[in-house]
């Protein structure tokens, strides 16, 4: 496998993960919007699991989705910062 073929490979599976990564932080918001809902009717199940799972599942969920755009900004603004070094030359 050529470097660039591995190199396009990883990123394309860095890009699914991330892709389903915000899937689920999307679906989360919505089971929370659901869940004070069901909170205000009186119905505390939904909002008890989020509560449980919020430190160990969604914290880092939305971390992950935060960084992963970050990242991108930063490597993005990278290559036209070179892009247009390479032109003034």
């Amino acid at each position: 496998m050529t470097k660039v073929n591995y190199q396009n490979k990883l990123k394309q599976i860095i890009d699914n993960l991330l892709l389903i990564n915000l899937f689920i932080v999307i679906f989360f918001a919505v089971f929370f919007i659901f869940a004070i809902i069901m909170q205000f009717n009186g119905i505390f199940i939904f909002i008890n699991f989020i509560q449980i799972v919020w430190n160990p599942l969604i914290v880092p969920l939305i971390t992950i989705l935060i960084i992963g755009a970050l990242v991108n900004g930063i490597i993005s603004w990278w290559r036209r910062k070179l892009l247009s070094q390479e032109e003034d030359i």
